[in-house]
């Protein structure tokens, strides 16, 4: 696991699999994108150019890589790069409490995304009536 970072504004950070090859493999490789619009510290900093973007193993939560543009990218790429060397998934590491706000609250929402992903029909429909029902 070999982090490289472009020092530019804003940077370009990546760890692992590149975008090229998740094409070349085609299936079984999933990718999760988080605009930085949608982060708060980047939209308080004025900074939401750019993204957050995990490629990850089939419907699993084990990461693959991770492109990251966006100011700090160098330093928040570290989280990434640290977790797949200790194989730690896109879940787990999202289960970690982040300072708010900061950019790296990027990663938590890439991890919420994926579990929004993993549920069922059946679950969707209970949890949509739940909700529905203490509102």
């Amino acid at each position: 696991m070999i982090p490289w970072v472009t020092y530019t504004s804003p940077e370009l950070a990546h760890v692992g699999i590149t975008a090229d090859e998740v094409e070349k493999r085609g299936s079984g490789v999933g990718t999760i994108t988080v605009p930085l619009a949608e982060v708060d510290r980047a939209q308080l900093d004025g900074e939401t150019q750019g993204f957050l973007r995990v490629h990850l193993e089939g419907n699993s939560d084990t990461i693959l890589g991770a492109t990251l543009v966006a100011e700090h990218a160098g330093e928040i790429i570290s989280q990434i790069t640290q977790a797949m060397t200790a194989g730690i998934g896109l879940g787990k590491l999202g289960e970690t409490i982040f300072p708010y706000p900061t950019q790296a609250e990027a990663i938590r929402k890439a991890a919420d995304q994926w579990r929004r992903g993993k549920l069922t029909p059946l679950a969707r429909s209970v949890f949509g009536t739940f909700f529905r029902a203490v509102r």
